[in-house]
């Protein structure tokens, strides 16, 4: 993932990169996050380097951060992946470790569930993916897997959605699939 650093921190030249994509694709799509603004966003990042890395994490597997909205209570803002497909350096990849281990031929490099661990993001919800596609067209290429109730992971499936004509699906799939064109996308509160 991120650039072979491990200590979990971005540089300063880094930060000043991330910040500028970042409020480029803030400005680009203010549609997605209406009524807040880039200062007070920026200010809170700065406050939270830590959330920096995990964002830069987020860009360099193809997910194209974006905030889409804040929580009043606790000051956060919300970032969701918004790549217009699901992001690319993270597809091709089953539902979770148990699925991986399941599977005693063709495993996956990775599975869904530990990748956005490692990067310190959690899978979006169904609730979140279909307020992801009130934003704007996403994954009407490929699918994304999200978060799955324990009833439906425990019977061995796992929950991916999409976008096909002009609609969005939430399907099941047994948890051990994978597919070249299905990743996962991924939330983080700021």
């Amino acid at each position: 993932m991120s650039k072979g650093n491990t200590k979990k921190e971005l540089s300063p030249e880094q930060t000043a990169d991330l910040l500028h994509i970042l409020k480029s694709r803030f400005e680009k799509n203010m549609s997605r996050h209406k009524g807040l603004e880039w200062n007070k966003v920026l200010e809170r990042l700065t406050n939270k380097p830590e959330k920096l890395w995990v964002l830069d994490e987020m860009e360099v597997t193809g997910g194209e951060p974006d905030v889409v909205g804040s929580d009043e209570a606790s000051g956060e803002y919300i970032f969701y992946d918004c790549s217009a497909e699901s992001p690319k350096g993270r597809r091709s990849v089953c539902y979770d470790r148990e699925a991986l281990e399941s599977r005693k031929e063709h495993q996956p490099e990775n599975n869904a569930v530990d990748m956005a661990a490692a990067m310190g993001i959690a899978l979006l919800t169904e609730e979140q993916y279909q307020a992801l596609q009130q934003l704007g067209k996403f994954d009407t290429k490929t699918s994304s897997w999200i978060a799955t109730p324990p009833a439906i992971r425990k019977l061995g499936g796992a929950l991916f959605g999409d976008r096909r004509y002009d609609h969005v699906f939430i399907y099941h799939n047994g948890a051990q699939s994978y597919y070249a064109a299905r990743a996962f996308r991924g939330s983080l509160r700021v």
